[in-house]
């Protein structure tokens, strides 16, 4: 199958590592001689070293050919992070794409939607579309090791597709059709990912951890019901399965904010040293804008902002998280 990869930042490389040996890919990117040097070097050293790229696969950054790459019958999908899929989406607003597939996990900064909505705000209803997401850190891909994601669209079509392309060797595919769900649970948990490092980076026990978490969950179900999604979806893989890996993984981006939070660096500073984006720091007020106007009970949330953007103290938000009023656990 021809599969174009719009985006080669680490987990669209990683991507395109794994599905190289199998399917004719092309990995296109913005910047010109960053793509010919790893074409020629065989290495994509400005965004995940030390992983050879396949022989097979085609690095460009000619955008109209890559896309014509994809064809009538192949994968286009998008691996940019959420910033940049409005402006690929509009880029590909004149040309007759069969399908659309994005990597890319939040809501919108200035308008608060979803990846599916903006690419139907762009695109319209008549492009098959979907969202592949779960616990996915891009080193474990391109090295081979074991995944398990979710192809999520309301095209049953186009999720055999997916799962059709990339199930098999290292990667197990599942498919739903409830892209709201799995895509809010892929967008709160990098808030959550930065409260869990937050506490890490305090010192406050694995207890600590393991409750923000579970009480976490509940957040993002909250907030994922109140949006149009199922609540089994978060008991899954891109709701507890990306929640846990992104809260405990050492390679988290987000949780490593949470780390530097608690440190008491600035997060000019911290954001500078990753040299990659977080998305829960810009998911961060997108949610506590949403819960307030939906009324959804968000604490852990709201604390994650308060430091970001408030000038609140982390330990002095975790106080008063334990301070609040005791309740029914009930979801």
């Amino acid at each position: 199958m021809n599969i174009t990869i719009l985006g080669a930042g680490a987990w669209g490389t990683a991507l395109a590592i794994s599905l190289a040996p199998v399917h004719s890919v092309v990995l296109w990117g913005r910047e010109e001689a960053i793509m010919r040097e790893s074409q020629a070097r065989r290495e994509h050293a400005a965004y995940l070293p030390g992983f050879a790229l396949p022989p097979e696969l085609l690095l460009t950054a000619d955008f109209d050919a890559a896309v014509v790459h994809a064809g009538q019958d192949g994968l286009l999908i998008v691996a940019s992070s959420l910033s940049g899929l409005r402006p690929i989406a509009m880029r590909l607003k004149d040309v007759d794409i069969p399908n659309i597939v994005w990597l890319c996990k939040g809501f919108e900064e200035e308008t608060y939607l979803l990846p599916h909505q903006v690419v139907r705000d762009v695109l319209g209803e008549g492009v098959a579309a979907g969202a592949l997401s779960g616990p996915s850190f891009a080193q474990e891909v391109a090295q081979g090791l074991p995944c398990g994601l979710t192809i999520a669209s309301t095209d049953a079509a186009l999720c055999n597709k997916v799962v059709e392309a990339m199930h098999g060797r290292n990667l197990r595919i599942y498919s739903s059709d409830d892209l709201v769900g799995v895509e809010v649970g892929g967008a709160v948990k990098n808030i959550l990912a930065i409260a869990t490092g937050v506490t890490d980076g305090l010192g406050l026990g694995l207890n600590a951890r393991a409750a923000l978490m579970t009480r976490g969950l509940a957040e993002i179900m909250r907030l994922g019901v109140a949006l149009g999604g199922r609540a089994e979806t978060f008991t899954g893989l891109t709701g507890m399965g990306d929640l846990i890996l992104t809260c405990t993984g050492d390679l988290s981006r987000n949780r490593r904010v949470g780390l530097g939070l608690a440190q008491g660096k600035p997060l000019a500073q911290i954001v500078e040293e990753l040299g990659h984006v977080a998305e829960g720091v810009r998911c961060a007020q997108a949610v506590r804008a949403l819960s307030d106007r939906l009324c959804v009970d968000m604490p852990i949330a709201h604390a994650v902002a308060a430091v970001l953007f408030d000038g609140h103290a982390p330990r002095d938000i975790v106080m008063h998280l334990l301070a609040r009023d005791p309740r029914v656990e009930n979801g």
